[in-house]
């Protein structure tokens, strides 16, 4: 039962992404809700309400906040990160996209392919750097890890 059953994004102020951003949105919001793990730990000796939980994403006062409830809506846990260990990664990765968008139209598919073995590698490093930075408050596997990161890239996007 350690999983999440609902993702949201507060993107209310931000500018309407791309529909390239609004795309890797949704099938990162799909494949997670499809399968994820989430473990909340326990913290100061006090009991962990059990999930499923409800996942609220949202970039507040140049912070990253997640925001974890049950799936009946109990505060559940909330944890605020620093956006600058992501600024690097997140720019890195947004330019190979760019890149490989423009790639898919117009290069031959050998090309499309060296671009998005870069592209995945820093997708991958921005996954473990999420991973580190969510470290003793939440347990998530590589593959949550990865979809995750693509959010937080779309909340990066607008703020």
């Amino acid at each position: 039962m350690s999983h999440i059953v609902d993702i949201a994004l507060d993107d209310a102020g931000l500018p309407p992404p791309t529909p390239e951003i609004e795309q890797e949105r949704k099938v990162a919001i799909y494949d997670q809700l499809e399968e994820n793990s989430f473990v909340l730990p326990p913290r100061d000796a006090r009991p962990v309400p059990e999930g499923p939980y409800r996942l609220k994403l949202s970039i507040r006062d140049k912070r990253l906040v997640f925001d974890v409830c049950t799936e009946a809506g109990e505060e559940a846990a909330e944890f605020h990160l620093s956006l600058g260990p992501f600024r690097q990664v997140v720019k890195d990765y947004f330019q190979i996209c760019k890149s490989y968008f423009e790639a898919v139209k117009n290069l031959p598919p050998s090309q499309v392919e060296t671009i998005d073995m870069a592209r995945r590698g820093i997708h991958d490093e921005g996954s473990r750097v999420l991973q580190e930075r969510l470290s003793g408050k939440v347990e998530i596997d590589n593959d949550t890890a990865r979809r995750l990161f693509t959010l937080v890239c779309v909340l990066h996007f607008g703020g």
